[in-house]
């Protein structure tokens, strides 16, 4: 019996299809970024819509809190976005997460266009929460990506039958999770930080 592989070894396997999920992730965002600063009533009319959506309504309610505020940040970017919008497509078509997700990183993009002097300094700090967040969102990624080659070519993983690839693909999807779970944590928590105390200051308005 095969000795079972971590999270690191199907990084170091699939280098190529981990960077080009990569550049599919950044590339997204960048480019809603990019479309938004040449088109700021875009920028504004969907920064408005979120603000006035579920979402900025549970952020007015949170962000008093820090401890709270982080950990909703965690739940969110873990239950609605990775699992919701990046798991569950692939567990019905495969690789469906990677295109909606990359949807999903336009749009944001869109919204954190630096249209302005406050938006680019805050980008500063945030570009951090990007980097660590949009990493964790691609190792998911890549999860989906083992799980529909082994669902669709499942001799490439050394199965024989589709039944077999599904199977083994939700355990390389699930071992993937685990770094995936720490890094949503890390920038969580980060972003905490960056809100609170980092940008404040980037703005001028700390003490």
């Amino acid at each position: 019996m095969a000795r079972r592989q971590g999270p690191f070894q199907y990084l170091r396997t699939d280098r190529r299809a981990y960077l080009l999920i990569n550049v599919l992730v950044y590339g997204a965002l960048l480019l809603g970024m990019a479309l938004g600063v040449l088109f700021p009533g875009l920028h504004a009319a969907r920064t408005a819509s979120l603000a006035d959506g579920s979402q900025g309504a549970l952020v007015d309610k949170v962000i008093g809190n820090g401890w709270v505020f982080g950990a909703v940040i965690f739940l969110v970017n873990v239950f609605p976005t990775a699992l919701l919008l990046i798991v569950l497509p692939s567990l019905v078509i495969p690789f469906a997460g990677l295109a909606v997700f990359a949807l999903k990183a336009f749009d944001l993009g869109l919204t954190l266009a630096p249209v302005d002097r406050a938006s680019a300094l805050t980008l500063i700090p945030h570009s951090l929460t990007l980097l660590i967040e949009f990493q964790a969102y691609a190792l998911v990624m890549f999860g989906v990506y083992q799980l529909g080659r082994a669902w669709l070519r499942p001799a490439a993983i050394g199965v024989t039958t589709h039944r077999q690839g599904y199977a083994r693909g939700l355990g390389r999807l699930g071992r993937l999770w685990l770094p995936a779970l720490a890094l949503f944590a890390v920038g969580a928590a980060y972003e905490a930080v960056e809100i609170y105390f980092l940008v404040p200051r980037v703005l001028g308005l700390g003490s």
